[in-house]
Order: C-alpha cells, then structure tokens, then sequence
C-alpha cells in the first residue's frame, strides 16, 4: 500500500471513529490527547518507589500437590513456540519478525503492519508463561526456575521504560501483566520466600514490587470510557482491584473503591439481565467471565466483598455458559476469538476454559446443573478454591446433563437442542444485534445466521476470526456477511465495516416470531441491515423434534434488481458429496450424515480456499487458517421471492 493510500485509509478510520462518538465523547478523547502529550515531556521514565513491609500481603489462594512437571522451554504464540528459555526481545513480533520502536507509547503506530502484527507483541508481553515457570519451581525446588522468573522480569523492566515502546500502549495488557503477576507471588509464596532468599528479597523489593505498583497507576490513569469501555474496561477495573485490594500501596483504598464501583456497574451493564454478554462474541465470554471470578475471589478474601447483585449476575453467566455449550463441551463460535486468557493455570496449553468455569461455579453456588457439564476439576480450579473446594464439588450431587432447548428471545441468541446423552442435535440461531456500544467492535455482521452440531461435531458452522489489524481483507472478510450462514446482497455486508474493530450503520434486528410446542420448534427473525438498497431479509426456521429435520424459510422483499449470495459454511472435518437436484451430503469419520436440500432455483457450487474472491476459509485459532468447503449459491433476481433449505441428519 502506497503512504497517499494509507493516509486516506487512516483519515477515512478517523471520520468513522468520530460517527461513533458523542459530544462528551470526543471532549474526553480531546482532554486525553492533551494529558499525553503532557505525560510524554513529563512522565516518560518514570518508575516509583514502595515501602516493601506494608506491601506483603498473606496468601489468599491454594498450591495443590503438583504431579507433574510444566512447559518451561517454549509457550504457545499463536501457534508459534516463544522460547522463554532464551533472552525475549520485547518488542519483536515473532511471527513476521518485524519489530516495534522504542518510541513514546502513544507515537506507536498500532492499526497496520508497519512494525508489525501488535497483537504478536502484546500476546508476548501479557508474561502468562510466568506462572508456568513458577510452577515448575514449586515442583522441583531448583532455584535456576526462580532465577529465571527474576531475569525475565528484569529484562522486561530494562527493556520497556515507563510509556516507552508498544508494551505501555494498551491499558488491558498492563492490567493483564498486574493478574499474571499476582499469580506468579502466590504460586510462589513471596513473603515466605524473601525470608529465606535475600537475592529474591532484593529483587521484589527493589523492582518488582515498585514495578507492580507502576502498573497500578497507569491502570487507574488511563480507563476505557464511552464507546470504547467494553471487555477493556473490565479488564482494566480487574486488574486494578487486584492491586489495591492484595498489595497495601499507596493509593490501594482509592483503587479499590474505584474498581469496585466499575466492576459492579460493568456486570451488569454489560450484560443481559439473562448473563449473556453483549460484545456478541461467544469466545470473549471465557475472557471476560474470568475478570469477574478472579476480582470475586480476591474481594471475598481480602475484605472487600461484592454485592448480591454481584454475585447473582456471576451466577446468571455461569448458567448461559451451560446452555451455550453442547453436550460435547464445545461452544459454538460467533464473533471474534482472539485465544485470549486472563491467565494461565494449566499444564502445557489452557485446556477447556468454559469447563473450568462451571467447575468455578459449581463450587460457588453448589450447583448440580453446572457441575454437570463441568468435567473434573482441574489445576486452576485448585489453585483458586484448594482442599475446601474440591471436597464442596465432590459432594454436589450428581446430574446427567441432556440437551434442553434455550430460547433467549430478548437477546436473540436461539439454542435449539434435541436427543438425549451425547447424542444431539444443536441449532443455534442468531437473531441477536451487531455487538456493544456504538463501535460493536468484536461483533460480526452475522444476523440470521446459524451453526448446526451433530453429536458434538459441527457441521454448518461460523469460520471464526483469523486475524484483528494485519491483513485487512482477511479481517473484513472473516467478520463480514459472507463468511457467516446467512444471505448477503449486493457483496454488502449487512452493516458498514469501518475498520478492524469498528462497525458503522449497524443493523436492527428482529424476531417476529417464535414458538415451541411439543412437535417443534420456530423462530422468525428479520433485520433491516440492507434497507438502503430496498431489500428486507426475513428467515424462519423450523426444527421438527420428531426426527430433528430444519426446514429453513428465507423471504426477500424488494422491489429491484439485486445480486443475492447463499453460503453454507462446512467444519474442514466435514465431508460432502453433491447430488443430482440441489442435494448434498454432509458426513463426518465419526458421525452420522446429514442431507441438505438446497432451493431447486439455486445453481450451487462447492468452494475451497479461493482467495479472489476469498471463500472456503476456517480459521480454528488466531492467525490460523485453513481451507474449507463453502456450498455456495449467487443469484440474481429482481423483486420478491423465497427460498427453501432442508437439513436432515440421518439415523447411524
């Protein structure tokens, strides 16, 4: 891209930006940039001093028995190993190897890929491996893993001076350095270790413990508000609980009354009064839940209780997470997944975190329905609750889990199951809106759209994100209509993708009908994403839970001319064979088959990893992809019509 064409791109972002902006907002983003530019002449360097005494606080969480040794050579980066045995360079980003000046923070040019891809960097720098390293101390004893926790976090200091380089840029990832490290001092029983280890004691006293508290007050001076305070604000008010509620700083009453009051306003704002989060993006919901569990924790333990409400709310997301996820385990995706943890307490890579947080809740609220889904406890689940936990979930009573229809009408996300034990059959169908705020930054233009799992395997499927702010059209293309099970018009997606994280003329959606009767199950939604081109796209759905067939119903209403485009996304797992008549076979190695009956007015098409256009793309993990099969129709008709879709799972 030439420098003119990417100044245009950044005034076109700026213009969209300011769309989503109220008067208030941008007198705030106006007051910000002068504060700046203040900190940049006078803050830039700056690294505090802390009485050490009143800083040790006593151990709140648990260190189980550990049976086997941790990953202490390489951590998982996107699919890239980190070597965490070997000097970091902190600003490199390890996939393309660009690397990331030490400039003032806020000079740093994040949103392309001049220096690189940013969320590489940052990934690195959020320091989860530590906690690996100071588990592997914990189970063996040998001091070079403590010495090694003491260098690396030496080396990051030296390495990143207060708002120089990309490492200062973003406020969730300090917050999520604050979480990482309150971890790493309970694994590690601190206090008692700097008794017995003055080189340890020096170092804690000397730069970790002031370096914690340099991260306490930049989360407290740089909050997320208005348009951009969704998951960022959560994280940055955990993180700051965190540090005045565990460590006795200086300002620790101040940031824990401020947290608090953002943390108890925050769940239930972003929230549904149901607990389902309104980012409308399914993997988030895993991130961001555990922001509220650590602060819960920490809070119950250091004398800083949350409310009822608090707690309600908690338990509330608990239960949309059960009825999310499939009898399999498996949540269906909708709207970005980063891979984001808010820490790691596993061994290797974080296992099935949702699980883990019905294990959470479960002992939280002695509560059969989420133990059910939950599996066995594991290393995190430990960690937090200890002996006393464990023995609590082990005397909840034992519940089969079996597949029970949800069906969310004020929020728009339709759970339709059927079958009994294992064997299910999942609908899930989206009549829910864009996402959060005005900029719906991690939603995808998806309305209408559904996913279909079969005895835990899916079939029809969302293709997932691939990537945030490298490779545009890639980032466009796997948020945008044509990647998700619906219809897009024109090669319009339903709103106007403004920028990786940005969303303008978002799309209202509707659901005009919905029932449920001993036979079936339907659900009619609309949305009036494409009303500026004359065309209403209504969609019923029909599951007959007698045999589990979907009927699926697509009305246009329009008066013109307009190109219509009909995908249907495949698992790469899943595979097909096309018939005469518009029909398909959908089979997987390990399950039953599936018959899809497309409209005898379409003229499909099979599509695997083209990339001009992009189509028949699935991404299982950020910056991962591969190629899929897409079934896909493109029709060109004026004035109103329907289309019919059938979808039969066979018996085995």
């Amino acid at each position: 891209m030439s420098n003119r064409s990417a100044q245009i791109d950044k005034l076109a972002w700026y213009a969209n930006r300011l769309k989503t902006m109220s008067l208030p907002e941008i007198n705030y983003r106006l007051n910000t940039a002068a504060r700046k530019k203040y900190e940049r002449w006078q803050k830039v360097g700056y690294f505090p001093k802390v009485s050490p005494a009143a800083a040790y606080p006593s151990p709140i969480l648990f260190m189980p028995e550990l049976a086997a040794p941790f990953e202490t050579e390489k951590y998982n980066i996107f699919g890239r190993p980190l070597r965490i045995d070997q000097p970091i360079d902190w600003h490199q980003d390890i996939i393309t190897g660009g690397s990331f000046p030490l400039d003032y923070s806020y000079a740093i040019d994040t949103r392309t890929e001049k220096h690189g891809i940013v969320k590489v960097t940052w990934e690195v720098n959020r320091l989860q491996f530590l906690t690996h390293i100071c588990l592997q101390y914990r189970y063996s004893g040998e001091r070079k893993y403590l010495q090694r926790f003491i260098d690396i976090i030496t080396s990051w200091k030296e390495a990143n001076p207060y708002l120089k380089g990309v490492n200062w840029y973003s406020n969730i990832e300090v917050n999520l350095r604050i979480i990482t490290w309150f971890l790493c001092w309970e694994i590690l029983e601190a206090p008692q270790l700097c008794q017995r280890d003055p080189a340890f004691k020096k170092f804690t006293d000397g730069l970790w413990l002031p370096l914690i508290y340099l991260h306490g007050q930049h989360a407290d001076k740089h909050p997320s508000k208005f348009s951009s305070s969704n998951n960022h604000l959560i994280a940055e008010a955990s993180g700051l609980f965190i540090a005045g509620a565990y460590w006795d700083f200086p300002k620790s009453k101040k940031w824990v009354r401020k947290a608090q009051n953002i943390l108890e306003r925050e769940i239930q704002l972003q929230h549904s009064p149901n607990g389902i989060n309104r980012e409308e993006a399914s993997e988030y919901i895993q991130f961001i839940t555990d922001f509220f569990l650590i602060a819960y924790i920490v809070g119950e333990r250091s004398g800083f209780p949350f409310s009822d409400a608090y707690r309600q709310m908690l338990k509330k997301i608990f239960h949309y997470i059960y009825h999310l996820m499939g009898q399999s385990g498996r949540v269906p995706y909708y709207g970005d997944d980063d891979d984001g943890h808010t820490f790691v307490l596993s061994h290797g890579e974080p296992g099935n975190n949702f699980r883990s947080l019905l294990a959470s809740g479960a002992i939280l609220f002695n509560d059969p329905v989420l133990k059910s889904k939950a599996g066995p406890p594991g290393l995190k689940n430990k960690i937090l609750f200890g002996p006393e936990g464990m023995a609590a979930f082990d005397r909840i009573p034992h519940q089969e889990a079996s597949p029970q229809t949800c069906l969310y009408q004020e929020e728009g996300h339709l759970l339709i199951k059927n079958g009994r034990g294992a064997r299910e059959t999942y609908l899930h169908v989206d009549t829910a809106p864009l996402g959060y705020l005005s900029i719906a930054a991690h939603g995808h233009a998806d309305a209408l759209s559904f996913f279909l799992e079969i005895d835990g395997q899916p079939y029809i499927t969302d293709v997932g994100t691939y990537t945030y702010h490298s490779e545009p059209e890639w980032r466009a293309y796997f948020k945008g209509t044509l990647a998700h099970n619906t219809i897009r018009v024109d090669e319009q997606d339903q709103a106007s993708n403004a920028g990786p994280c940005l969303w303008v003329d978002h799309y209202q959606p509707k659901l005009v009908f919905i029932n449920e009767d001993a036979e079936k199950v339907t659900v009619r939604g609309s949305h009036d994403g494409y009303a500026p081109l004359g065309v209403t796209h209504t969609r019923t759905y029909q599951f007959n839970k007698e045999d589990d067939t979907i009927v699926i119903t697509d009305h246009i209403e329009s008066d013109g001319q307009h190109v219509y485009e009909i995908p249907f996304h495949l698992h790469p797992e899943i595979r097909v064979e096309q018939e005469p008549g518009n029909q398909f076979t959908l089979s997987h190695p390990q399950g039953r088959a599936v018959r899809l009956q497309l409209d005898e007015s379409l003229q499909p098409r099979l599509i695997k990893g083209a990339e001009d256009p992009i189509l028949g793309w699935y991404s299982p993990s950020f910056l991962q992809k591969e190629p899929t099969t897409t079934i896909y129709s493109r029709v060109e008709k004026a004035g109103s019509f329907q289309l019919t879709t059938i979808i039969e799972p066979q018996n085995r």
